[in-house]
């Protein structure tokens, strides 16, 4: 099938993915521009940005760094500002650092409130600006499952910037749609990735994991990558202010 043909096809579309440079930013941008989507890279290390871009070029695809820290509200608006053109835009750089709510410091609650909503919600907001001007557009904004449940685990505070960030989605949406852009959340459970993959070494933690995903294994990052170009792609096109959750089951129990 050609792919033109297919409502999945993102040829001609321009996305921007935060926290590009590894894990499940670099899943994500891969995926998008196999797609067709021409993928601009940014995260705070311009190297890790630019293996990237080299691995996306060499499979024929397209792609540019744009390297800032989300967590600067200036230079976020002032880089997407320049942005001729945006299309999608995935807000994926997040933190999280678990401790027990009774020792959360408050340098670890700053810090995640400040890239977790703050930067988060600058970002969405200076990325629908273009969208809205040019009458089009999604926004994908990176929860977790998180977002929707509790946890028993040492996560108060991610869970709360979690829950923030689908309220944020939900009122976004709804006040963007007579613009034409798109609002959505994509809610992830446990993903191996280079940042987790030392919590899954301790075997206690990984079976308490497995144990509470009904699909009994653990996510991959092809796996929430692939859920990003459907929300991204024309075949989403009804679909606002909803969370996918990709999350083995995890919050069906």
């Amino acid at each position: 099938m050609p792919a033109s043909d297919t409502p999945f096809q993102l040829d001609g579309k321009v996305a921007l993915v935060t926290g590009a440079g590894r894990g499940i930013g670099r899943a994500i941008a891969l995926a998008l521009a196999r797609a067709g989507a021409e993928v601009i890279l940014n995260s705070r290390t311009p190297a890790e940005l630019e293996a990237v871009a080299s691995e996306i070029i060499g499979q024929g695809g397209r792609a540019q760094v744009s390297p800032f820290d989300v967590t600067d509200s200036a230079a976020v608006r002032d880089k997407i500002g320049r942005f001729s053109r945006l299309d999608i835009l995935v807000n994926n750089a997040g933190v999280n650092r678990p401790q027990p709510f009774f020792e959360v410091d408050e340098a670890t609650l700053d810090r995640l409130i400040a890239l977790n909503i703050k930067a988060a919600f600058i970002v969405a907001q200076s990325a629908a600006r273009l969208m809205a001007e040019a009458g089009s557009g999604v926004v994908i904004n990176m929860s977790s499952q998180m977002g929707h449940v509790g946890s028993e685990r040492d996560r108060t505070v991610y869970v709360m910037t979690k829950h923030a960030l689908e309220g944020l989605t939900k009122a976004m949406a709804a006040e963007l749609a007579p613009k034409g852009v798109r609002v959505v959340s994509i809610a992830p459970t446990f993903i191996t990735t280079p940042l987790t993959e030392p919590f899954f070494a301790n075997p206690e933690f990984r079976q308490w994991v497995v144990d509470r995903i009904p699909l009994g294994r653990i996510g991959t990052v092809e796996e929430v990558a692939n859920a990003v170009v459907f929300l991204a792609s024309p075949a989403a096109s009804l679909v606002t202010g909803s969370s996918l959750l990709v999350d083995g089951g995890w919050t069906a129990w």
